[in-house]
């Protein structure tokens, strides 16, 4: 006997098919979060987004044309009970790497530095330590094409990463082979910018966040980002959180820049906009490096998206990290599109 399907009945029967093929691949957590209907305004979406065990949320959103907004959900502090606070700072962890990348840009136009001067030659003294050192080249090393190894990998930045000095961590890779050929593949390494902000300090002769300081943040008026927490009111700073653990974690110094989100808006505003860099700069960083990053530590993981379509901005960060659990990460992503959505649906 021949069945006739409802409307409604073929509708659901196309939801199963769709939700079937995305959790072959992607976990059950996940599926649902995608496929949630999508809240009317940015604070409902938010605080939907806590319901996958993020304590605290900061998003700062900076559309054309329209003023700027920082919303907040959750807690600034989950034992203090402290709400989340749109001028808290936030280890920003690796989007300070697009602030290395525009101080690279700055000296390699004044002609202190130039893209294809080997690793050897900037850094003598790590000649013989490192791997190709005389093949490897600045753009390589911003370009994370050096092939050399990630001093984050190794597990013994994971027992006491945050208790090492610049020095001590870039040892954990000392003797190790290079992962490939100089330039014949990409692996992000944070070895790369380790030795950059060395290069950095080396070609100005100056303290590498004070030249970031007085060429970038300065310029721009942003006085709300920082060296690390030694600089800081840590009262100000959004606690951290790994799932499992329930120590609040933000005294752990894992060496990462200080922000707002409204500090990190602003420097990826004018980044992407141009009036960070001279016609010079701009040709050069665009051969260089990108124009948003993400980054990831203990306690802290954050977004600094821009959208050149609709010349958007939006910063997210959220205080609590679980790196046993893809879908963390992948839901966090998931949120940020989200947020775009609902902020061009009006």
């Amino acid at each position: 006997m021949a069945v006739k399907l409802s409307v409604n009945m073929l509708r659901l029967l196309a939801v199963l098919v769709v939700v079937g093929s995305i959790t072959a691949f992607a976990p059950v957590k996940l599926v649902f979060a995608w496929l949630k209907p999508l809240p009317k305004d940015i604070p409902s979406q938010l605080t939907q987004t806590l319901e996958y065990g993020f304590d605290g949320i900061i998003a700062y959103v900076d559309i054309k044309n329209h003023a700027a907004i920082t919303y907040t959900a959750g807690w600034h502090n989950r034992d203090l009970r402290q709400p989340a606070r749109p001028d808290a700072l936030f280890k920003i962890a690796s989007i300070g790497k697009l602030y290395d990348a525009v101080a690279i840009t700055k000296l390699i136009s004044a002609n202190t530095l130039s893209a294809d001067s080997r690793l050897s030659e900037l850094l003598p003294q790590l000649a013989d330590t490192l791997p190709n050192a005389d093949i490897i080249t600045l753009r390589m090393l911003v370009q994370h094409r050096s092939g050399l190894a990630n001093f984050t990998d190794t597990a013994e930045y994971w027992q006491k990463g945050y208790l090492l000095t610049d020095q001590q961590r870039l040892a954990l890779i000392y003797g190790l082979p290079a992962n490939f050929a100089p330039d014949s593949q990409y692996q992000y390494s944070n070895t790369n910018y380790l030795l950059l902000q060395r290069i950095i300090e080396q070609a100005c002769q100056c303290d590498q966040f004070d030249f970031i300081n007085n060429t970038i943040l300065q310029p721009l008026g942003l006085n709300a980002t920082f060296r690390s927490i030694k600089d800081i009111d840590t009262a100000r700073l959004m606690s951290g959180y790994y799932v499992g653990i329930k120590e609040d974690i933000k005294h752990a110094d894992y060496g990462a820049m200080v922000a707002t989100a409204a500090d990190v808006g602003l420097f990826l505003r004018a980044l992407n906009d141009g009036s960070l860099l001279s016609a010079d700069e701009k040709q050069i960083y665009s051969s260089l490096y990108q124009y948003q990053h993400s980054g990831l530590i203990p306690g802290y993981q954050s977004l600094a998206h821009y959208d050149r379509d609709s010349d958007t901005v939006i910063v997210l960060f959220a205080n609590t990290t679980d790196f046993s659990d893809d879908s963390h990460w992948a839901i966090f992503e998931l949120m940020l599109g989200r947020i775009k959505k609902i902020a061009h649906s009006g």
